[in-house]
């Protein structure tokens, strides 16, 4: 049986986690917490925000559980699908501007040639 990339999230993770390092957790947690609590920002729109990065870093664990989030505070699956194709294009945005650093490599290596 193959095994997958990524395990399932369990019970005994979670408690694995916790007994290795508890007082960092519950930092985590809260510090979760006050990020997505209400502020200028409401739920939703942080929840449409942490979907997108989420596809950017690429956790499978985040992009389920704030899709899961945002759909529980309203948001449509409209509103995920464009939050995603925004990280997809920022994605690729990045590539594209990081390309300046090739450019300017080789017109360094074609100075330097002469």
């Amino acid at each position: 049986m193959e095994h997958p990339v990524y395990p399932p999230f369990t019970p005994e993770l979670a408690r694995k986690r916790r007994e290795l390092a508890p007082a960092t957790l519950d930092a985590f947690k809260a510090f979760s917490a006050q990020v997505f609590a209400d502020g200028a920002l409401p739920v939703k729109t942080k929840q449409l925000i942490a979907v997108a990065v989420a596809h950017v870093t690429q956790c499978p664990y985040c992009i389920r559980g704030h899709t899961e989030a945002a759909l529980k505070h309203g948001a449509s699956e409209q509103e995920i699908m464009e939050a995603i194709w925004v990280a997809a294009e920022m994605r690729a945005g990045g590539a594209y501007a990081h390309s300046t650093l090739a450019l300017d490599t080789m017109h360094q290596a074609h100075a330097t040639a002469r």
